[in-house]
């Protein structure tokens, strides 16, 4: 078993590595003048299982060709089995035509993945399960809850506690979680009059005087949170926290989000924090160093991922 970062998230890498106590083998990443990405591999990775981990973050792009030249390179370098381990997978909102002459994007990035060589894919949380069947290889998608329960029921009394799915799209999440930590449901009803920008229409379910812990998937502008949370202080909410998946956070998410009635925003280290991120009052990274290290062994051991979750 090898361990290989890309330069998306070091970070979380070294944390893996540490988990799993196998040392990260080095990887030379170049540009040329051009801007054209090179990738060597400085060990021998012939017959090797290689975990090769990279996010598809800001920069998206960038990032995304660095994952594919790699996994060329280790194919070519006769690695027995390349798994891409990707903590966030970008383009993953791209999942449906949404319109005339509009593309399906994450299709075409499974593509991409598959056609570099890539013989497994590890990720966390997709946007939608059915990004799953876009590929041709095994694909595990792996829960949060393992994460996020332990932080929530030591924080929260079960009690106190409401669980909120910030739209209908992410019901079944928030009806997961809450039925593991044996708390309340409920939906925020939005209308999203165009991208980037959602109206709070309603809150379905009895929220006074609770403390409510809406639960995503990806934050991104932050407008859905930040509504949401407005809506439910108005209906008597005692205090608003959210738990999100990937903190993409772009543009003037972290001001939005710091100036919100949100007392804190959880996220994992999926995405690299920015400087902003960490300098936030109100934000908190918590790590899926040991949740994706152990998915890395039980593939590399042939064990069951599933087992990670009951």
């Amino acid at each position: 078993m090898k361990l290989i970062s890309g330069n998306s998230n070091r970070a979380l890498a070294e944390q893996v590595s540490a988990y799993l106590d196998v040392p990260l083998t080095p990887c030379n990443v170049k540009r040329f003048s051009d801007n054209e990405i090179f990738v060597e591999i400085m060990d021998n990775v012939r017959g090797k299982d290689i975990f090769f981990i990279q996010s598809t973050s800001y920069p998206a792009n960038d990032h995304l060709m660095e994952l594919l030249i790699a996994i060329d390179a280790l194919k070519r370098g006769s690695a027995r089995r390349i798994t891409a381990v990707l903590p966030y997978f970008g383009y993953a909102r791209q999942d449906r035509k949404t319109g005339g002459r509009t593309p399906i994007s994450a299709k075409l990035v499974a593509n991409l993945i598959m056609a570099a060589g890539a013989d497994r894919v590890l990720t966390l949380e997709l946007h939608t399960g059915q990004i799953q069947g876009f590929f041709d290889i095994p694909t595990d998608n792996l829960s949060s809850t393992p994460v996020f329960v332990p932080h929530i029921t030591e924080k929260f009394s079960s009690e106190s506690v409401c669980i909120v799915s910030p739209d209908v799209g992410g019901v079944v999440r928030a009806r997961h979680l809450a039925k593991r930590i044996g708390a309340d449901l409920a939906i925020i009803d939005k209308r999203r009059e165009k991208a980037g920008v959602s109206e709070v229409m309603n809150v379905i379910g009895d929220v006074n005087g609770k403390v409510c812990i809406l639960v995503d998937d990806i934050v991104d502008s932050g407008g859905t949170l930040c509504n949401a949370a407005v809506a439910l202080e108005e209906q008597g909410a005692k205090e608003v926290h959210a738990y999100v998946v990937h903190g993409v956070l772009s543009g003037a998410a972290v001001e939005r989000v710091s100036n919100s009635p949100l007392k804190k925003l959880v996220i994992t280290d999926s995405i690299a924090a920015t400087d902003e991120m960490r300098l936030a009052h109100n934000i908190e990274q918590i790590s899926i160093a040991s949740l994706l290290g152990e998915a890395a062994r039980r593939i590399s051991e042939e064990r069951s991922i599933s087992a990670l979750f009951r």
